[in-house]
């Protein structure tokens, strides 16, 4: 079987549909570092009138998908349709989002041996970069 580190999903939201691409090549880097592999990937859009649809990876420009396939290999689909329908729902009318499932890969080691140390873990929180950005800011 597959050993997996934490998995995450994140949502980012486009207001006004302005996905332009630009975090493509930034999720490319990460993945061909290995910090990180996508699971998942799906792009949501809410129309004016409030009609949600779902595209595909085709449906993007060129360079975008170029850049996305190569930073994707094995999608397990884990995102559903009812998923990604809920996701456009909770849009404002008129934005995209990019609905992305993150796995650690960085973690994938240190996930086993705390498994095999009959370890679990108890709290796992993330901190917007903006909330650690001020504590930052503050101490200064």
């Amino acid at each position: 079987m597959t050993q997996f580190g934490p998995v995450d999903v994140q949502v980012i939201a486009f207001p006004g549909s302005k996905f332009t691409g630009a975090i493509a090549p930034a999720l490319r880097k990460v993945v061909e570092k290995g910090t990180i592999s996508i699971v998942d990937l799906a792009f949501i859009t809410k129309e004016a009138d409030g009609t949600v649809a779902i595209l595909e990876l085709s449906d993007l420009s060129t360079d975008t998908k170029i850049e996305l396939e190569a930073a994707i290999e094995g999608v397990l689909d884990l995102l559903n349709d009812e998923d990604l329908l809920a996701i456009g729902e909770s849009l404002e009318p008129g934005s995209s989002a990019v609905a992305i499932v993150i796995e650690h890969a960085w973690a994938r080691d240190l996930a086993s041996a705390v498994a095999g140390s009959d370890g679990h873990v108890v709290l796992s929180e993330r901190i917007p970069r903006e909330v650690v950005q001020a504590a930052v800011a503050a101490l200064n």
